[in-house]
């Protein structure tokens, strides 16, 4: 699958929506310039103590960053860049920063949430699937972030994007 079909595919899944999946994050799509700082946030589903965040760039499969148990962090072992950082609230929302983001930095960014904390492993942390997980079921949260070289840089999507 070459990389065009991917963003493309990406994106209708960013449409899609998560119906009724109960996690809310904000927002859906990003796109930056080099070097600006960017916040994605997450929402989990009320009563949820287990928070996770992952990170998908195109042609790989999802990459654990880090995860929470209420607000602490348990498992940091994917927050290797020091560029990145996560934090979590009186064990609800959460919030990734990465700041001066970077052309590597384009990817597709995750978050779920769990009755109770488990080991993460290389998919996300839900039950045993009864079935291979699918990229729609990877679809509870996620965003797009597009980093662009120039202010006028032509996104993958085929957009014209301009900055003030």
């Amino acid at each position: 699958m070459n990389a065009s079909l991917l963003c493309c595919v990406a994106f209708c899944l960013l449409q899609a929506g998560h119906a009724g999946a109960g996690v809310a994050q904000f927002p859906r799509h990003r796109v930056t310039r080099k070097g600006q700082n960017v916040t994605l946030s997450c929402d989990p589903i009320s009563g949820h103590v287990g928070l996770y965040w992952y990170r998908q760039t195109v042609g790989q499969g999802p990459e654990f960053l880090i995860s929470f148990q209420n607000n602490n962090p348990v498992d940091k072992s994917g927050m290797t860049n020091n560029r990145f950082s996560a934090k979590r609230q009186t064990g609800t929302h959460s919030t990734l920063q990465i700041q001066h983001a970077e052309q590597g930095d384009s990817a597709v960014y995750l978050c779920a949430s769990s009755l109770s904390t488990v080991g993460h492993s290389p998919l996300l942390p839900l039950h045993k699937p009864q079935t291979p997980l699918s990229l729609p079921q990877l679809e509870p949260l996620h965003w797009l972030l597009s980093v662009l070289h120039s202010p006028t840089e032509r996104s993958r999507f085929g957009h014209q994007l301009s900055f003030g």
